[in-house]
């Protein structure tokens, strides 16, 4: 308890820590490690939470991780919450299947669609040269490029891969079209070629920026609900988003990075969802460069989904409300022992949602929630159960419709800015 009051004490006067990623070391000729961030000042502007690629499942979005790339061009549009004159990429091989070896890489200032502004892209480089070859489980940041960007400016990455890639590491859920052309197009400023489009994330895990107007991040870690899961695609809004549009209109320099995986679970690794919650947490939530605040939403899938058919992505099994009550103290402990500032979120409504509900899986539901509540083992806790509940009577266990995307699980833009409302409340 001591040493949690001591984060309390530090959060209250703005001197949180900064963290320094862990991962392997690159070969020299990879360039810097984000492992290096503390050091140098770097802070984690736009991020993403990525998981291992599936073969094509008969339920799951048409996306380009499994088949990977071969002498083609990817090209990704990211919102940057902070400012900086200089940037850097971090390109992961987390969960590839062989050396990943990048050709070309470039970013610019986006803008309509896959076109990029003229003058401004950057050729990146990694260690000096313009290719580099990333190991299984690295993930490597490019060498800085001089380019001065502002809060929610538009960036676009362009990766080209000359030989085939095989399956590559990736986010299903990226609500934000990706483009994918033949060749090498690093250097287009035009989209014309870009000519197939894709709503996932693929193999840019961050884009981070330095520069002295920027306070560091908070960490947005939970299931679909943070990834975005029934806000309106392309429109960037998502609870981080929104909420990364709120501190700034507090005055707060601090961006918002989005560790949400559709479908993760706190207790469970799945095939197509990701590693659990106990284990993504060091790299995704404690590990983006200059991390003073993470708040934590996770938990639902392990309850709804506990015993539901293997559709294919590994069993799920029942959970009990004591045993998601130890993966939660394991993050606190993990924040703890980093001097990152932990606030909890209660798990939110999700009667109606098919087979995910029943009565006993809302006790459990109830039983986390209460201990949320009650134990003080988070630095805080935001009440987002009580905050998008239906309120007429006999209806506590749904969503109330204004907030309801329409599934009773997920909830739709308002319900979003809801939910970024709340923790910008707390973050104040």
């Amino acid at each position: 308890m001591r040493s949690r009051n001591r984060r309390i004490r530090l959060s209250a006067l703005g001197i949180a820590a900064v963290v320094v990623a862990t991962a392997a070391a690159p070969a020299p000729a990879a360039g810097n490690h984000s492992g290096t961030a503390q050091k140098s000042g770097w802070t984690r502007a736009w991020g993403a939470a990525l998981h291992r690629p599936v073969a094509p499942l008969p339920w799951s979005w048409p996306n380009w991780a499994w088949d990977g790339f071969a002498d083609q061009s990817v090209r990704q549009v990211v919102r940057v919450g902070a400012a900086g004159s200089e940037v850097r990429v971090e390109v992961s091989n987390r969960h590839g299947h062989k050396p990943l070896r990048l050709t070309r890489a470039s970013v610019a200032r986006a803008a309509e669609g896959a076109s990029v502004r003229a003058g401004s892209v950057r050729e990146l480089r990694f260690g000096g040269r313009s290719s580099a070859v990333v190991p299984v489980g690295e993930q490597w940041s490019s060498d800085p490029v001089r380019l001065p960007v502002r809060p929610l400016e538009k960036l676009t990455v362009t990766l080209h891969f000359a030989g085939g890639t095989g399956p590559v590491t990736y986010l299903e859920d990226g609500l934000t079209n990706a483009y994918r052309a033949a060749g090498d197009r690093t250097h287009h400023t035009s989209g014309d070629a870009f000519d197939e489009t894709s709503q996932a994330h693929y193999l840019v895990r961050g884009v981070e920026v330095r520069g002295r107007r920027t306070e560091g991040a908070v960490v947005a870690f939970g299931d679909s609900i943070t990834a975005g899961w029934g806000s309106t695609p392309g429109a960037d809004r998502r609870y981080p988003d929104r909420l990364g549009e709120r501190l700034l209109a507090d005055g707060r320099r601090l961006s918002v990075v989005n560790s949400g995986i559709s479908g993760n679970m706190l207790l469970t690794d799945s095939l197509c969802f990701g590693d659990k919650g106990t284990a993504r947490f060091r790299d995704d939530a404690l590990g983006p460069a200059g991390v003073r605040t993470a708040v934590v939403m996770l938990g639902i899938n392990d309850i709804g989904g506990g015993g539901l058919p293997d559709r294919g992505c590994g069993v799920r099994p029942v959970v009990s409300a004591k045993q998601l009550i130890e993966g939660h103290r394991k993050l606190i402990r993990a924040a703890d022992r980093r001097g990152v500032t932990l606030i909890g979120a209660t798990l939110t409504p999700f009667k109606g949602y098919g087979p995910y509900y029943s009565p006993e899986k809302e006790r459990v539901r109830d039983a986390v929630n209460h201990w949320l509540r009650t134990s003080g083992a988070y630095d805080s806790v935001v009440d987002l159960d009580r905050v998008l509940a239906d309120r007429r009577p006999g209806r506590g266990d749904e969503m109330a419709p204004v907030f309801d995307s329409g599934d009773g699980l997920h909830p739709g833009d308002a319900g979003m800015d809801a939910i970024a409302r709340a923790v910008a409340d707390h973050l104040r």
